[in-house]
């Protein structure tokens, strides 16, 4: 109880004008996304001069990377949450538990991906193919990610603490330090330059293991030494059930929705590569592709969730609405120049990756299509967002199960019996008009339960 009674600052997510906080706290987020976006291009632009199996490979490898992404980024969210509001509420104590909460609960998931990486990487490609070429690429790549996925764990989280005390300047730099290992041991490792050995395809995986190793290391330094409102001390230490099921109540359903997503990534490369395998390399290219345009709505909800979630625990109405607000409109300019670049220059995109003449035939039409609902997906994201920073987490998930569960997958493979590849492409923006309606619903119920009984000192003192 003393730390509670300690009179310390406000903290500026409480005081600093709305537009002027979520600049300064998205700003770097979005910049650190974009070089994140950047790296994941550039290593496949690498791979695919390996040959258009390489870039199928690590296409097809992608659902059970993304899933340690979502898992990491799931659970900093649950953190985030928990630690933002406590913050708002000068609960201090829980500011600490929360962050020792999450560093314990990144190991944890970490030894689960370890597992994978052992025991489940063959049988996992041989789901989806035959082609041994394919196969010998992906399980050099994917075994290297699971086993040292504590590199990528630990980054996620120690930035995530960061961000959640509003220090997301020091996790742009710890993000852009990682990525910049990553470029540079790309082709040192890929081709074997500067007398390294040529590993190929697990040279990239290998180059992004090490980035990750790095960022996680810089975020830890700066927690430990500049992030003074988080206490890192393990002394008596005990993992709390209680504590744990508050950060998954935000965290499962938005590690669950990363689930959805892995099993969506799945099951479209195995509709794809009944085709052929130039369809599931270019569904992998626009996957790296869109991240230029999702990454930046990414990092602006990075920075519009502690916010939220610290002025919902302030009880601060007028500056949720405002943030809201803010975001919606970032997004959506964000997203209105990804359909428009994506529309214009679909050959110029696809000729970074060395395409073929088959993989522009493909390709072409299946960026314009796809890219049809960016704006339906740019309000559906910060939707997504602000349930979780409200705690809402069953939202998000109806969303999510609804979109990736019972539309795309089916919606795609109903397309396929077209014997189209090009008709497949269309279920994104089917598919994301239903998510939208449905998100617009369920934003209009916790605004009017959650959002506008919340009582604004500073409204009414006006």
């Amino acid at each position: 109880m003393e730390n509670q009674e300690i009179k310390r600052p406000e903290n500026k997510m409480g005081v600093m004008p709305v537009h002027r906080l979520l600049l300064d706290i998205s700003i770097p987020m979005i910049v650190a996304m974009i070089v994140q976006a950047l790296y994941n291009v550039v290593d496949s632009i690498f791979v695919a001069r390996l040959g258009e199996n390489a870039l199928a490979a690590v296409s097809l490898a992608f659902p059970i990377q993304a899933l340690t992404f979502g898992v990491g980024i799931g659970t900093g969210v649950g953190v985030n949450a928990f630690l933002s509001r406590s913050l708002g509420e000068k609960n201090y104590e829980n500011v600490n538990k929360s962050a020792l909460h999450g560093v314990f609960l990144a190991w944890a998931s970490c030894v689960a991906f370890m597992m994978v990486g052992f025991f489940g990487v063959d049988a996992f490609f041989r789901t989806q193919t035959n082609i041994a070429e394919i196969v010998k690429y992906g399980k050099d790549y994917l075994w290297i990610v699971c086993v040292f996925s504590f590199a990528v764990f630990n980054q996620i989280m120690f930035e995530r603490l960061l961000i959640s005390t509003g220090k997301t300047f020091y996790s742009m730099v710890s993000q852009m330090t990682g990525a910049v290992t990553n470029l540079i041991l790309d082709p040192i490792m890929i081709f074997g330059l500067f007398g390294f050995p040529r590993m190929e395809v697990a040279g990239a995986a290998l180059a992004t293991v090490i980035g990750q190793a790095v960022g996680a290391s810089i975020a830890l330094c700066f927690n430990l030494r500049i992030n003074r409102e988080i206490s890192f001390s393990v002394r008596g230490f005990r993992p709390s059930a209680a504590i744990i099921r508050r950060i998954y109540a935000v965290a499962l359903p938005s590690i669950m929705m990363a689930s959805l997503g892995s099993v969506m990534i799945y099951g479209l490369n195995r509709i794809l590569i009944s085709f052929t395998a130039t369809a599931a390399a270019v569904f992998g290219v626009y996957f790296k592709l869109q991240s230029f345009i999702f990454m930046p709505i990414f990092g602006l909800n990075n920075g519009m969730v502690p916010i939220i979630a610290y002025n919902f625990g302030a009880r601060k109405r007028v500056r949720i609405i405002e943030t809201v607000k803010l975001s919606l409109m970032y997004a959506l300019g964000i997203m209105l120049l990804g359909t428009c670049v994506f529309h214009i220059f679909p050959r110029e995109l696809l000729g970074m990756f060395n395409a073929t003449q088959d993989m522009m035939f493909i390709g072409v039409p299946a960026l314009r299509i796809i890219s049809t609902h960016f704006l339906f997906a740019g309000f559906c994201i910060v939707s997504l967002s602000v349930f979780q920073a409200l705690g809402n987490g069953t939202e998000s998930l109806i969303v999510a199960v609804s979109r990736q569960l019972f539309l795309l997958l089916p919606i795609a493979w109903l397309l396929s019996l077209s014997g189209s590849v090009n008709a497949i492409w269309w279920a994104f923006p089917i598919t994301e008009g239903v998510t939208l309606v449905l998100c617009f619903v369920l934003i209009r119920r916790v605004y009017f339960n959650k959002i506008k009984t919340c009582a604004d000192a500073g409204e009414q003192a006006r």
